[in-house]
């Protein structure tokens, strides 16, 4: 199974509010309600459509907007963030500059570097590391994101091997770190554990992760691209978890809903070194003010409103899983039960056909939108699974509210299996 915003993931174009791309797949399907077919790009018009006129959403990330609007927005905040009497960046410097240094002080780390992607950032961190350790390999979970969607990069383009101290759907205990058959180099935990179910483990759990992987002589490496939500299931301010691991990455279109953009932070001479390796990489790109001035913006709008969106992410998560109890459904689950972050999964026994018509139909008769996209990778047959995000406009909604929505989408499930009309 394979992100809202961000990423991001499938090898199409279309992206969810958590950054889940559209199934590359699956590029024409029928209509249950009309009988006319749609290929990719009329699906895709049709939900951004549905959204966008919907009054009600649990999440409007900002990828959702037209090019007019996202200027016309970045234009408006960029004054509140920085001074834009000041000159453009040429090759870093300037507001990039200034990215980097507010991220190494929220992190409480000595230095970071801006990166275009993560996946450039995340791929530079390794080879830096294995330089470094003289061990290649690197020890992270089989659904973490460089294993499922970015191509075998770290093999294929890095010379880095993988292993995987546990196939759970949680990252590895401390037990299975020290029990690993083989040797690595560095430990990589994706913080949350977005494939699995947006999962963390608990404060005490992760400091015995990370000991065990200090008891193997490996560094420890925090894919973070999520990681500015996880302080309130913590009860841990960002730098203090930032300080377990020797290198961290995080994302700012994610999270923040910034345009785009990455940053690597640990001690100044791995940034050095992974300056260099940016280059190398292409990743030293001539101007890059627009992402920056968004992610700044992301850091002063949505990272304080962070812990509001995973507290009311709880009240949904709940409402939502008494409702579907109640629906009808003949089987659901709301994964974690209790959301760790403000994103969590949604799984429900049928195919993605139905329940992506169901979801966009609701959005354009009701003006709600409860779910945007369902997928069925590495479910069982006849199962599909949605992620839900809770952020700003979803503080607005009550328990009542996810229980009329509800009731309103399961009704729909139905539509397909109506008797054709007389003739």
């Amino acid at each position: 199974m394979t992100d809202t915003n961000d990423t991001y993931e499938r090898d199409t174009s279309e992206q969810d509010g958590a950054g889940r791309q559209e199934d590359g797949q699956d590029r024409r399907h029928e209509n249950g309600q009309n009988g006319r077919y749609e290929d990719g790009q009329d699906r895709r018009q049709r939900r951004l459509a549905a959204w966008r006129a919907s009054g009600r959403v649990l999440a409007r990330p900002s990828a959702d907007r037209r090019i007019g609007e996202r200027l016309a927005a970045l234009a408006e905040a960029a004054g509140e963030v920085y001074d834009l009497d000041d000159w453009t960046d040429v090759y870093g410097g300037g507001v990039v500059e200034e990215l980097e240094r507010r991220t190494a002080a929220l992190l409480g780390l000595p230095a970071a570097a801006f990166f275009p992607t993560g996946t450039m950032a995340q791929q530079v961190a390794m080879r830096c590391w294995a330089a470094r350790t003289g061990n290649a390999t690197v020890a992270l979970h089989p659904r973490a994101h460089p294993e499922v969607h970015e191509g075998s990069a770290f093999s294929v383009v890095s010379g880095l091997r993988t292993i995987h101290p546990t196939t759970g759907p949680r990252l590895p205990t401390a037990e299975e770190v020290l029990d690993c058959d083989e040797p690595f180099g560095t430990l990589m935990l994706e913080l949350p554990l977005r494939d699995a179910g947006f999962v963390l483990p608990s404060w005490e759990e992760l400091v015995a992760v990370v000991d065990a992987a200090r008891e193997r002589d490996a560094v420890v490496h925090f894919d973070g691209a999520r990681l500015w939500e996880c302080a309130p299931h913590f009860g841990r301010p960002l730098d203090e978890i930032a300080s377990l691991a020797d290198s961290v990455y995080v994302s700012f279109y994610k999270s923040l809903d910034a345009i785009s953009g990455a940053v690597l932070a640990g001690p100044a001479q791995l940034i050095d070194e992974a300056r260099a390796w940016r280059h190398r990489y292409g990743g030293l790109m001539f101007q890059q003010y627009p992402a920056a001035l968004s992610a700044l913006a992301g850091l002063d709008r949505e990272l304080p409103r962070l812990p509001s969106y995973v507290a009311h992410a709880k009240v949904v998560a709940s409402a939502l899983g008494d409702a579907l109890r109640a629906s009808g459904v003949p089987w659901s689950r709301v994964h974690p039960p209790v959301p760790h972050t403000h994103q969590f999964q949604v799984w429900l026994p049928y195919g993605t056909d139905l329940l992506n018509e169901a979801a966009v139909t609701q959005s354009e008769e009701t003006g709600v939108t409860l779910f945007r996209r369902w997928f069925s990778e590495g479910c069982p047959p006849g199962v599909s699974v949605t992620e839900v995000t809770v952020a700003a406009e979803g503080l607005e909604w009550t328990a009542q509210d996810v229980t009329a929505a509800v009731t309103e989408f399961v009704r729909r499930l139905d539509l397909p299996a109506a008797a054709p009309p007389a003739h």
